[in-house]
């Protein structure tokens, strides 16, 4: 079956969450990808908004977590307090999906603020987003991967990754695990070891190395990186018949 590259961004990023996790997302792509991830292989993934809601099961298409649509048979209602507080700052979140206005080439990300033709433009910030970073025992990032987002160094540090690579996360007494994978609509990034800077896991058929160079703005090796595997047929399928039928978030296939 044909996609588009936003269904294999879902794809990839279902594929990275496990069973059992406490899995912190926000409504739109990263919602999807968790819907997807319970309905193929984590049956006892719990699904946390910020908000307070636990594993809702929207059956209509929602335009922010505060949407009541969004919280359709949730299990619980709480409040940011509990998950932010309880959950997050206790160390108990598996997994966050976070968005970026930047992402650097060590996983740090930027939703803060640009500077454009010299003045400084602000956007919403953390939100929630520092904790989850700082805290969660791992973070996803997706992001639309072009020069101007991903960038060797940012402009501002809303949210770390590995700030300035190998041992100083650590050494700036941060206690979550960082980031494990960056996916984009071209690629799919983890982290070098010791380094910690970003490395190319798979790129997405279709995708030429030339492009990857040209789009990204740190060198990235791309010598012998494997394809990107496709969504499946069962995957599309629960992506545009079960999930998101308007292809709201995933657009229309292609």
């Amino acid at each position: 079956m044909e996609y588009n590259y936003t269904e294999l961004m879902v794809c990839s990023a279902a594929r990275e969450i496990k069973d059992g996790d406490k899995l912190l997302v926000g409504v739109g792509f990263p919602y999807v990808a968790a819907i997807l991830a319970k309905m193929m292989h984590a049956p006892n993934l719990c699904i946390l908004f910020e908000l307070g809601v636990y594993d809702s099961q929207p059956i209509d298409p929602s335009i922010g977590a505060a949407d009541p649509r969004s919280w359709y048979r949730a299990t619980k209602f709480s409040g940011f307090l509990e998950v932010i507080g309880m959950i997050v700052h206790r160390g108990r979140l598996d997994c966050g999906v976070l968005g970026a206005l930047e992402v650097d080439q060590y996983g740090n990300i930027n939703s803060t603020q640009l500077t454009q033709n010299g003045k400084i433009k602000h956007f919403n910030g953390s939100g929630g987003a520092n904790d989850i970073a700082t805290l969660g025992k791992s973070t996803l990032v997706v992001s639309k991967h072009d020069k101007r987002k991903l960038k060797e160094t940012i402009e501002y540090i809303t949210s770390p990754g590995f700030l300035q690579g190998g041992t100083s996360r650590r050494d700036a007494g941060i206690k979550g695990g960082g980031v494990s994978r960056v996916i984009t609509d071209k690629a799919v990034f983890s982290v070098e070891e010791t380094t910690k800077r970003l490395k190319l896991l798979s790129i997405h058929p279709g995708i030429t190395a030339e492009n990857i160079i040209e789009n990204t703005g740190f060198a990235v090796d791309v010598k012998d990186v494997p394809l990107t595997t496709p969504p499946s047929e069962t995957e599309l399928k629960l992506i545009r018949e079960v999930i998101d039928p308007q292809g709201l978030y995933t657009g229309e296939k292609k």
